[in-house]
């Protein structure tokens, strides 16, 4: 059974800086896509940021792009999300999703989220 566990999230202010991470279990880490999405309230989920299996290949958002940074651990089967020069805006519950290519859909696999609060 698939299983994807956020952490990391908080209560910041603006400017500063978050490190989310996202534990997986019950697939072959290594061999599977990983990615972020957020989603503010009375808002539509959005992309956030990928990875490929290897971490060879990342995408961003522009709305993140230069502030935020992925990467993976695959002997901890872990993606983390490093967040910099938050800004209110990125108030959003934060999930990750894995797949094994990177087209996300509801039939990916979803954690639950965390939430990031940026405080002005």
């Amino acid at each position: 059974q698939v299983q994807l566990v956020e952490s990391g999230g908080g209560l910041v202010q603006a400017g500063g800086s978050l490190r989310l991470s996202c534990l997986a279990s019950g697939f072959t880490f290594d061999t599977y896509a990983m990615g972020w999405f957020r989603q503010a309230p009375g808002k539509e989920r959005e992309f956030v940021s990928d990875i490929s299996w290897s971490g060879s290949s990342t995408r961003y958002a522009d709305s993140v792009k230069g502030r935020f940074t992925i990467s993976r651990d695959n002997a901890k089967n872990t993606v983390y999300l490093q967040m910099n020069s938050l800004k209110p805006e990125d108030t959003a519950v934060y999930t990750c999703v894995a797949d094994r290519v990177r087209v996300w859909s509801d039939s990916s696999d979803w954690g639950q989220g965390t939430q990031v609060t940026v405080s002005s």
